[in-house]
């Protein structure tokens, strides 16, 4: 059965689009893990809409926050992503976007400041501290996608009180430590994450 929404720990994970604007090696999607995080199915069948998906959520207070993160890319759906997390908040819930951070990119504008007041934590998947590693394993369907990440990242902070960037460690090539010195020239936060741990 399709999971729309899914608890870990005390927060609720919603699975809005199973597009993404990258095609990251590290994926479960493209491994043999396949679209699974613990004991939940996140394929989807169909565009879930804004009705179905408030009505897999409960009470919004209930939790910690409620994070955007299923196996695509949320702001690929901005406008239901926005609209379902007015409601959160209107229910006295908290908002997180994970994010590969180029939904101003993908949407043409500046997104940031619609979020403002409504997304209370950004986590942005950096993955890499160059363009040249970022493509070797995120695999970009649109130019400047690194470039447009890092951006993103650095004015998030003027609109979002809690920005994080995060990268993986274990993959070959990619520096722990560079990445988290860009996010610190950003004012953002930084966390790693460990290869084949999802969730």
């Amino acid at each position: 059965m399709t999971e729309l929404a899914y608890p870990i720990r005390n927060s609720l994970y919603l699975n809005i689009t199973d597009r993404c604007t990258l095609e990251c090696q590290f994926c479960p999607k493209h491994t043999d893990q396949g679209p699974r995080v613990h004991e939940f199915d996140l394929s989807l069948d169909h565009r879930p809409e804004v009705d179905e998906i408030i009505g897999a959520i409960g009470n919004p207070a209930d939790y910690d926050e409620i994070v955007f993160c299923g196996f695509g890319e949320p702001t690929l759906r901005f406008k239901v992503l926005m609209e379902i997390a007015r409601w959160i908040k209107a229910h006295g819930g908290k908002v997180r976007i994970n994010t590969d951070g180029l939904a101003n990119l993908v949407n043409k504008r500046d997104v940031l400041p619609e979020m403002q007041g409504v997304v209370d934590s950004l986590s942005v998947s950096m993955n890499a501290q160059n363009s040249d590693v970022y493509e070797r394993y995120c695999h970009p369907a649109l130019p400047g996608s690194w470039e447009a990440m890092l951006s993103f990242l650095e004015e998030a902070p003027k609109y979002i009180p809690n920005v994080t960037a995060t990268a993986i460690d274990g993959l070959k090539g990619v520096d722990i430590q560079a990445c988290e010195q860009l996010a610190k020239q950003r004012g953002v936060a930084f966390r790693h994450r460990q290869l084949d741990k999802v969730g």
